[in-house]
């Protein structure tokens, strides 16, 4: 079960993000009290079956936080409405600490920035996707992710997303769903996550998800939201070298952040500026 919540306490308020099926509790927002805010968390994690706290906190948060044992795992510079996010987590279990691909991770990403980006290929016809799409979204999910972090593979649960504001779209070839992708924009910090990317295996290499991606800009760009991010799978070459070619910057790797095909996976953050960078065309 995955609910958001927000928690009111004598001297601090969060918005948290419980995630059972992936084993993890986000905290995406503390006011007030930082140490009241982790405590109640904590007992919480620790009465249930959470194996990983996440914090997004405010630069001056961290102190507070690495004190009560969390490390940096990454950040985004402007998340909150322009400022500074920097990503805290602690592990309760030693096993949620310890990647077993971390070194084959950190190939992959050096391979991949010695490497220029090519050019994008001519634009095919997407599609702005709506409530009548989110059966074949669906399809498409189920064919390429075994397993997701979300229940993409559920067409209410894609219609419930695009009710509160995320943005589907989508390339068809012969009025079927071959690739998608979307933006969860979050209107009140004035961010955007690009995520739910996924192509068919029949139609991989035509570089699809490089067009979605940045007509999901343009779309935020005219939505005035210009902080831009994505959380990747760290062994996928080719998702990390969409968005490296596209203009986006590494901001660290989230250590067994969710479980996403067939296993637990570590994630790799990645930030782009559209007001700064634009839309790479």
């Amino acid at each position: 079960m995955q609910t958001y919540e927000t928690i009111t306490l004598t001297h601090g308020k969060a918005s948290i993000y419980k995630d059972l099926p992936n084993r993890r509790l986000r905290i995406d927002e503390i006011n007030g009290s930082v140490d009241q805010v982790v405590r109640h968390v904590e007992e919480e994690c620790r009465a249930g079956a959470y194996e990983k706290i996440i914090v997004k906190a405010k630069k001056v948060q961290c102190d507070a936080l690495t004190e009560q044992g969390y490390v940096r795992e990454g950040r985004l510079s402007a998340y909150f409405n322009g400022s500074e996010a920097i990503w805290m987590s602690k592990f309760l279990t030693d096993e949620r600490r310890n990647s077993l691909y971390w070194k084959k991770e950190d190939d992959i990403l050096q391979a991949i920035m010695k490497k220029k980006g090519g050019a994008v290929s001519q634009e095919p016809e997407i599609k702005v996707c709506g409530e009548s799409h989110a059966e074949q979204l669906a399809d498409l999910y189920r064919a390429v992710f075994e397993v997701y972090p979300v229940p993409l593979h559920d067409p209410s649960y894609i219609r419930h997303s695009m009710e509160n504001g995320t943005i589907f779209v989508c390339i068809e070839e012969n009025g079927t769903i071959i690739s998608a992708a979307s933006a969860e924009i979050n209107f009140t910090l004035c961010n955007a996550e690009l995520t739910d990317c996924a192509t068919s295996p029949s139609h991989r290499k035509g570089g699809h998800m490089k067009h979605l991606l940045l007509r999901l800009e343009r779309e935020l760009v005219d939505r005035k939201v210009f902080c831009s991010y994505t959380i990747a799978r760290s062994l996928s070459p080719g998702m990390n070298a969409a968005f490296w070619q596209l203009g986006y910057r590494y901001m660290g790797r989230l250590a067994n952040n969710c479980i996403i095909f067939d296993k637990m996976e570590d994630m790799n953050i990645w930030e782009k500026d559209l007001s700064r960078d634009g839309v790479q065309v």
